[in-house]
């Protein structure tokens, strides 16, 4: 069965594309879901209109994007965490952890565009890439130390009652 992409599908094709694809995944997955329509003559027309639309659309979010990118500049972000014997974490800094830090200083990222692909659990020095964008990757560095290290919190802590 052909069909026509309406949205980005990881691993078959982008908004706009013709792919073949097996009946099933076609009528069970991608139509109802409307992430496709069938390809016939009349949806050729179709096609044409969301190709000029998401060309629009794709460079008004690159545009947005590489704006972002600007911001995460000089962005560096300082963990402290409790250690065990050869500077191993307990627990570990996740792309959860990061999207909060961003948060806190004005930069709201969704966790899953920070590219983290296992969690931090040692000490050290890591840039992290953050996707904004298909063509737009953002590096940010982030910087795991002991706590009660040398360097300052970028939150000062409460004090313990």
């Amino acid at each position: 069965m052909e069909v026509i992409l309406k949205e980005d599908v990881p691993k078959l094709g982008n908004r706009g594309d013709v792919v073949r694809v097996a009946e099933g995944y076609g009528r069970n997955y991608l139509l109802p879901r409307k992430l496709a329509i069938r390809a016939d003559a009349a949806s050729k027309n179709v096609i044409e209109q969301m190709k000029a639309a998401a060309v629009r659309r794709s460079a008004r979010e690159k545009g947005e994007a590489e704006q972002l990118a600007r911001q995460f500049e000089g962005v560096k972000l300082v963990f402290h965490r409790k250690t065990g014997e050869r500077d191993q974490l307990f627990g570990s800094v996740t792309a959860a952890d990061l999207a909060q830090a961003l948060e806190r200083q004005g930069l709201n990222v969704d966790r899953r565009k920070i590219h983290l692909n296992e969690p931090l659990k040692s000490l050290g020095e890591y840039t992290v890439p953050i996707r904004l964008h298909r063509e737009v990757t953002a590096p940010v560095q982030v910087v795991v130390l002991k706590e009660g290290g040398e360097a300052e919190s970028p939150a000062p802590a409460e004090p313990a009652e």
